[in-house]
């Protein structure tokens, strides 16, 4: 529904009396800053940006967009890599990164309780002196935010041993789409009834906003050891990391990086890797030292056993910081290679590795598209990162048939199309090839149940922006910003 400039001066006239003229944006170049999250190769201007300072604030925000009838999308850090906050071009974008005080650190609980603008690393650095840290951390740890790692369910490097974000979340408030304020969950580790929660925790916006989180502290190990291995081959690698799992072995990470990727983090950071490297292997062990000492052995014979031509180990945690430097860099630096790029995430099993690995090269040449890869090897999940220039004729369109033809080799070796970014925009033209028509008028329901009027954050996550209560239909082959109804994309 478009939206009149008399009805959005009346929108932002309720906004501003609800939560404070100097917290609502209505300058078209000012709204400029809002208009992309980290998939920058969508951009919407929003009509209006809120930035409630508290959660009755937030609330406030919503009902006044559902007396409108105005659609809102909410956004944190907007970091996030499908495009999951893009903002509606006749919306509210509502951003929480105002929201950031961290509200209670209860190392004997082993819980924290934080707003959702709050940045992931910020508690792990509250809760370090008291042996504690938050064991969920994206690459983005150091400026994403808590609210957003909820709403996409966000991973990080040593997911593989500690899991995701909905592994780590014991309760929300959250704001519901019709401007209710509710809690889900608390402080027990399991509460009785059904999964609310759980469904919350990856709804990318579109059951509600969390406007407070109630996060598990995992308590810091005895001991810490990480090597870096250098293979001639990413099927060396891969080969690698199956007989580490295959060995009993669960590292806390086993992160890899090929050739491609190594040259972007060394031009950006200058971490120092091994020379003439096809790919390196960051595994990290964590735990009682007898275990983690005799487990770093076997690790560290396993690579040798599958050709790793130098092993590195961390003397000490500066040394650990570079290692994991170049590979928490990785997404950014590709920007030193490539005008443009495409960050892919998609999951499949740790034995398809080798095979998948060679297919996207070949896609690679056939295409004339450059892909570097780098992923959390242990537990499957790929991110290739697409490069091109938009400034060459055909290379958008090309690099954009090699992102999706990744995630069909995902969909046919088993996989999933996202393991930790989320569907957003970027992919839900392709959940009709991951889901039944069941499976998606399922999903539809429970999102009806929380947003009748389907105002909070539309044209995301499913594959046309269905309305609650009508016939859902297929547009397969629409481009994503043509099926949410977006204006302005560009």
């Amino acid at each position: 529904m478009s939206r009149t400039t008399t009805d959005l001066d009346a929108l932002a006239a309720a906004l501003r009396a609800a939560i404070g003229a100097d917290r609502v944006i209505s300058d078209r170049q000012q709204l400029r800053t809002y208009e992309c999250d980290g998939l920058a190769q969508y951009k919407v201007i929003p009509a209006l940006v809120a930035l409630p300072a508290d959660a009755e604030q937030c609330a406030a925000v919503v009902r006044a967009c559902v007396a409108a009838g105005t659609p809102f999308v909410a956004r944190g850090s907007g970091t996030g890599l499908s495009g999951g906050a893009l903002p509606r071009a006749d919306g509210v974008l509502v951003v929480t990164s105002r929201m950031r005080d961290i509200l209670e650190i209860a190392p004997d609980d082993e819980r924290a309780v934080v707003q959702p603008g709050v940045i992931n690393l910020a508690i792990t650095r509250a809760a370090t002196p008291h042996g504690h840290y938050y064991a969920p951390d994206p690459s983005s740890q150091q400026i994403c935010s808590i609210g957003g790692n909820v709403a996409e369910n966000s991973g990080g490097a040593h997911c593989l041993k500690y899991g995701f974000t909905t592994n780590h979340v014991l309760g929300v408030e959250l704001v519901t789409p019709d401007g209710d304020r509710v809690r889900l969950g608390g402080r027990a580790p399991d509460a009785p009834g059904y999964d609310l929660l759980g469904a919350f925790v990856g709804s990318e916006g579109t059951l509600g906003i969390a406007t407070e989180v109630t996060v598990r502290l995992t308590r810091l190990p005895e001991s810490v050891r990480t090597l870096l291995a250098a293979f001639q081959t990413t099927d060396q690698a891969g080969a690698a990391t199956s007989a580490i799992i295959a060995a009993g072995v669960v590292p806390a990470a086993v992160e890899m990086m090929d050739a491609l990727a190594i040259e972007a983090a060394e031009a950006a950071v200058h971490c120092g890797y091994p020379p003439g490297a096809g790919a390196v292997l960051i595994v990290e062990l964590d735990g009682p030292e007898p275990e983690v000492a005799a487990q770093f052995a076997q690790v560290e014979s396993l690579c040798r056993e599958n050709r790793a031509f130098e092993i590195r180990i961390a003397a000490d945690d500066a040394e650990r910081a570079l290692f994991w430097k170049g590979r928490k860099s990785a997404f950014a630096a590709v920007g030193r290679i490539s005008p443009d790029y495409i960050v892919q995430d998609g999951v499949i099993p740790r034995t398809a590795l080798p095979e998948v690995l060679r297919r996207i090269g070949e896609l690679s040449a056939e295409r004339g598209i450059r892909v570097a890869n780098v992923f959390h090897a242990g537990d499957g999940n790929l991110h290739p990162l697409v490069l091109f220039d938009a400034a060459v004729d055909g290379e958008t369109v090309r690099a954009e048939e090699v992102s999706g033809a990744i995630l069909d080799l995902c969909i046919t070796h088993g996989g999933s199309i996202t393991g930790e970014h989320g569907v957003g925009m970027d992919k839900a033209r392709y959940m009709p090839r991951m889901f039944t028509d069941d499976d998606l008028d399922t999903m539809q329901l429970l999102r009806c149940a929380f947003d009748p009027d389907g105002l909070a954050n539309p044209g995301k996550v499913f594959p046309t922006p269905r309305l609650c209560g009508e016939v859902p239909g297929r547009h397969k082959g629409v481009h994503p910003a043509q099926e949410a109804g977006l204006a302005e994309v560009f």
